[in-house]
């Protein structure tokens, strides 16, 4: 069932109550937004080997999906389309059904050790071209399919959130053995018949053998 947030009475109600609150951006962040992916762009992309992908249904209901391999696993084709591999996953295929609804993509790129990230925004399609995923195996194996993605609009963002959360410092690094395994979480989230032993070891085979 769809739940929407409870109302509060100091909600803003408009885009000119918030800029009221918050004001105009300046004009270099008006001008850093791109319509095509530059040099630097390129270069952020090439050695990002993580992004997170924001997709929705043709109802408007929102999903994140995180992606990640080798720097570079994101193809530049041109300044104005990507090809992103698509591995072996989960079988949900939430953003791929997503993009047959609504082409409407959103990417974050990151680099491990640069406080910068990279927003691209576009449309997407999925594609089974033999012949364009090939470039993109990892360990023989090409991927069943890859999002090609039509640049609209790309964004260099500034450092704060990631210096805030310190991400690449140790600061707030959790010890492996002080946070449950994914086993733990769903035995205690879903009734399986199995114990957190058999389910971790049934996570650690798929990781194993089936990464890719």
């Amino acid at each position: 069932m769809d739940r929407k947030p409870d109302g509060m009475a100091d909600a803003f109600a408009d885009e000119a109550a918030l800029r009221e609150a918050y004001g105009e951006p300046s004009e270099i962040v008006r001008r850093k937004q791109l319509p095509a992916l530059e040099k630097h762009c390129r270069n952020f992309i090439a050695q990002s080997p993580f992004l997170c992908m924001a997709t929705s249904d043709a109802e408007g209901r929102a999903d994140v999906s995180p992606r990640g391999d080798p720097p570079g696993f994101v193809q530049v084709l041109d300044d104005h389309t990507l090809l992103i591999p698509d591995r072996p996953g989960n079988k949900r295929l939430d953003s791929l059904r997503n993009i047959l609804a609504n082409p409407r993509v959103g990417l974050i790129f990151f680099i491990p050790g640069v406080n910068e990230t990279l927003r691209v925004n576009g449309w997407a399609r999925i594609v089974r071209d033999g012949e364009a995923l090939a470039p993109l195996a990892v360990n023989g194996k090409a991927p069943l399919s890859g999002i090609l993605v039509t640049v609209e609009e790309a964004y260099l963002h500034c450092a704060k959130a990631l210096i805030r959360s310190r991400l690449w410092g140790e600061d707030y690094r959790v010890a492996k053995g002080d946070f449950p395994t994914l086993g733990q979480m769903l035995a205690d989230q879903v009734e399986t018949g199995r114990s957190v032993s058999e389910l971790d070891a049934v996570m650690e085979e798929s990781i194993r053998d089936r990464l890719y």
